[in-house]
């Protein structure tokens, strides 16, 4: 069963993020997917700042993939990759290209975000959630969480 919010503001999207942050543990794998500038990075900061990792929440659009270690003075207990494939659609293999990302190393102790990576990072793992914002006209975002495989559909029930 998919999740739908609607976000007023970009405070409210990160505090939405921080909310999903409560039910998310290291091995998961979130795609998120809209337009440009419609919240992705937004959420993701959201995100991290729920998970206490260290370091500002930035978008990885020219670095492709950020490494966010706990911060324990935060209450971090799980890091976040936050990767974007946004770059990669031009490559001849994208595939390739997030394969040398490494990624699987990773995967299984940390969070992992992946802007723009539908398609490309699924086969990482048995069950991810994706993630489709919407920018409206009015700046308030729509957000659908969809969640494939798992226990997800039941992790998000109170997210509504």
């Amino acid at each position: 069963m998919n999740v739908t919010v609607t976000l007023p503001t970009v405070e409210e999207t990160h505090a939405f993020g921080r909310r999903l942050a409560k039910v998310l543990r290291a091995g998961d794998l979130l795609l998120l997917t809209g337009p440009l500038g419609a919240g992705k990075t937004a959420l993701t900061q959201g995100i991290g700042a729920g998970l206490g990792v260290r370091g500002e929440i930035t978008s990885p659009t020219f670095v492709i993939a950020r490494v966010h270690r706990p911060d324990p003075a935060r209450g971090g207990t799980v890091g976040l990759v936050h990767a974007d494939a946004y770059r990669l659609g031009d490559a001849a293999d994208p595939r390739a290209e997030i394969d040398d990302l490494d990624l699987d190393a990773s995967v299984d102790d940390s969070v992992t975000v992946v802007e723009w990576g539908e398609g490309l990072v699924e086969q990482l793992v048995d069950a991810h959630l994706r993630v489709r914002i919407d920018r409206r006209d009015d700046d308030s975002r729509t957000v659908e969480l969809e969640p494939v495989g798992g226990d997800w559909a039941h992790r998000l029930a109170g997210l509504g």
